[in-house]
């Protein structure tokens, strides 16, 4: 049944329970800063052996999302979400023998099952969101709903700082460090499964798949969500990168010369700012188009990154972090504009934009290359690039005419 036409299945209970997931999967997302330091003493790896964490966790995304997206089609989305929970549960709690036997193939692997689940989550969570309630107010839910994602992001450092980062005298000793905060993290998520299986969530969508499903086109016929999957890869990539080598920015002598700790609490702000700014975002997409508002968003993180690559000193600094409140809407925003008219093709579309989260990979590779060739400053030109092209996609990109399920051979452009 659709949820508009039955007041009785309105989402009472729905925002407050996804809101829930999405600082859920934050904290446990922003968790892998703290593991790679971590584990980078514990098992005494090099920094290319380090960053196999983030390609574990963000591989995840770009295998599993589209046979998620058939998942979720499957199954829905409240089930897809209930599997997804359980699923990253089980990744959390193989963390327990992966201390137990002190093998970093271990984490990889419990890393990799616990980002396959998060990566379901967000394959039905996403655009569950963006269908419950207005079409014209879907941006303004995903932003709402990604602020507490943001808010996640920042309290889950200060959590692993607090239970993992501990001044233990042994190898064995810190290799456990991760047991009692990992199974806790898995109790959290079972326990949110058997709520989520409990309450009754409104079923949206359901009725236009089954008019569309053996009609509509592909979702890769879809231009503005070609565009889009490019957009989150850049944006995804972008975010990451710059947050990868703030601290290396902010301990050179040549921008603060601050000490890597120092620089690592300066680093809550670039997370923190996109948490203010979904917030600020979210308000404000009441007044503003969603695409009217990432435009200038966007024009400001480039404004941003040229000065910072030009200006030095603690003028670079401010610079970089305050990206992080011009970051604020864009995941949402490209998301869920991606997503409009897609129909029966919704879920499907979702996981091509899940899977487009490797850029967060990627990027920074790129980034780090150019960074050895050419210096660390000008490197930045990588995320600069990202960012024009964000810019495009929230000017022009989202208006590309769209194929109508229904009839194929029409095509209509989106004001």
């Amino acid at each position: 049944m659709n949820a508009s036409t039955h007041p009785s299945q309105q989402p009472r209970f729905g925002m407050p329970l996804l809101t829930a997931l999405f600082f859920g999967w934050g904290l446990i997302t922003s968790l892998n800063d703290v593991l790679i330091p971590h584990l980078k003493a514990v098992f005494s790896l090099n920094y290319v052996q380090a960053m196999l964490v983030q390609f574990c966790f963000f591989g995840a995304y770009f295998l599993v999302s589209l046979p998620a997206g058939a998942a979720v089609r499957r199954w829905g989305y409240q089930r897809g979400m209930v599997i997804g929970l359980v699923i990253a549960a089980i990744g959390c709690a193989l963390f327990y023998p992966a201390a137990t036997f002190q093998t970093y193939g271990w984490f990889l692997g419990a890393l990799f099952v616990l980002a396959s689940g998060v990566t379901l989550l967000q394959v039905a969570a996403n655009p569950y969101v963006t269908l419950l309630g207005p079409e014209e107010e879907a941006s303004r839910r995903l932003t709402w709903t990604q602020a507490f994602n943001s808010l996640g992001t920042t309290v889950g450092p200060l959590f692993g700082a607090a239970l993992i980062l501990t001044a233990a005298e042994s190898v064995a000793a810190d290799a456990q460090a991760v047991r009692v905060p990992y199974l806790g993290l898995a109790a959290a998520l079972l326990a949110i499964a058997v709520v989520l299986m409990v309450v009754r969530l409104p079923k949206v969508g359901e009725t236009q798949r089954a008019q569309t499903v053996d009609t509509a086109p592909p979702a890769w016929r879809y231009r503005h969500l070609v565009l889009g999957v490019v957009a989150i890869f850049v944006y995804v990539g972008a975010e990451v990168s710059i947050g990868s080598f703030l601290v290396s920015v902010m301990s050179s002598p040549d921008v603060a010369g601050l000490s890597g700790s120092d620089a690592g609490h300066m680093l809550a702000l670039y997370w923190g700012g996109a948490m203010v700014g979904r917030f600020l975002g979210a308000w404000a997409m009441k007044r503003i188009s969603a695409a009217r508002l990432m435009t200038g968003c966007a024009v400001g993180a480039v404004v941003l990154l040229t000065v910072a690559m030009l200006a030095g000193g603690h003028v670079t600094m401010w610079a970089l972090l305050a990206i992080g409140l011009c970051n604020a809407i864009m995941f949402p925003t490209i998301f869920s504009l991606a997503l409009e008219r897609l129909g029966s093709r919704t879920e499907q579309g979702s996981g091509l934009l899940c899977m487009a989260i490797v850029g967060g990979a990627l990027v920074p590779l790129v980034q780090g290359a150019l960074a050895d060739s050419h210096g660390l400053m000008p490197s930045f030109v990588v995320p600069l690039v990202c960012y024009i092209y964000i810019t495009y996609y929230a000017a022009r990109g989202h208006r590309v005419a769209v194929i109508e399920p229904a009839t194929r051979a029409t095509a209509a452009v989106r004001t």
